[in-house]
């Protein structure tokens, strides 16, 4: 993807984020910028220029309240889609807007879900500070993670990863990943001695972990020409979470970061679909 059309997709995507912070401020509910969206606040004080996603966390009282209320409101411009959609969509829910196309590759046989730009909402859980019950909480979502890519046709990387695959088809799934999903949220109600965590990310355990005062109170941030809620100290969870952030990755990394196969920011999915009909 070019740079101009990297930036007509985050002109989308931001639009998308303005929705969502309006609806936010309007009915209390609090997220915070994360991944590689703070990072792009901190470093470039707005998108990464190579990046064509967004992402932010809600707690999980933050996302319900949100989800209630953004169903309940009459627009026609947005969606809100849930990981539910589809059995091989990770634990996280996106805003979409009407009348684009943003189709992933993993996705590109999907033909009956939505496949317009879109923004990130991440659930961020809360763990008790016992590195035993963190670790289980890691592998359940380690677990999520690969049945999920396993569904997408992902290709593993090495031994460890294609065992771990082969694995897949000799274990109860459905029965698992129901445990696993109950177990991922079984301690949001913990109201002292806690942390908050995401582990359905590429990151490492010791980086999927964060202090509660991370996320106990937001922070306004510029982003772009808008000013989005972000971590308490934005700077200590951006080096917590990647360390040297000030450094910029390959140009090999920074390709592989795109996630749109086709787009399309003034024609809707549909007519794609419609047209590339198998």
């Amino acid at each position: 993807m070019s740079n101009d059309n990297v930036k007509k997709v985050q002109i989308k995507i931001l639009e998308t984020m303005k929705y969502i912070d309006y609806i936010c401020r309007e009915y209390n509910i609090e997220y915070f910028i994360m991944g590689g969206t703070a990072l792009g606040a901190v470093r470039h004080k707005g998108f990464i220029p190579w990046d064509d996603d967004l992402d932010i966390f809600m707690t999980f009282d933050n996302y319900n309240r949100f989800r209630m209320i953004f169903n309940n409101i009459n627009n026609e411009k947005f969606i809100l889609q849930e990981w539910s959609v589809v059995d091989d969509y990770l634990e996280y829910a996106k805003v979409r807007m009407n009348g684009t196309t943003f189709i992933e590759e993993a996705f590109k046989e999907k033909k009956d879900m939505h496949h317009g730009i879109y923004v990130d909402i991440m659930i961020l859980h809360k763990c008790p500070n016992k590195k035993s019950i963190q670790k289980k909480i890691y592998f359940a979502s380690k677990y999520v993670t690969l049945y999920a890519l396993s569904k997408r046709n992902w290709k593993p990387k090495n031994i460890k990863q294609k065992l771990a695959l082969f694995s897949l088809k000799i274990m109860p799934n459905k029965y698992l990943l129901s445990k696993f999903y109950k177990y991922i949220y079984k301690y949001n109600k913990l109201n002292e001695d806690y942390s908050y965590c995401y582990f359905i990310t590429k990151a490492k355990f010791s980086q999927g972990i964060f202090p509660a005062d991370f996320f106990n109170k937001h922070v306004d941030i510029k982003f772009e020409d808008a000013i989005l809620m972000g971590p308490n100290n934005i700077k200590s969870y951006l080096s917590l979470r990647y360390g040297d952030y000030m450094k910029l990755p390959s140009k090999k990394e920074q390709k592989a970061a795109v996630h749109a196969s086709i787009f399309d920011t003034e024609i809707g999915f549909e007519e794609y679909l419609r047209k590339n009909k198998s």
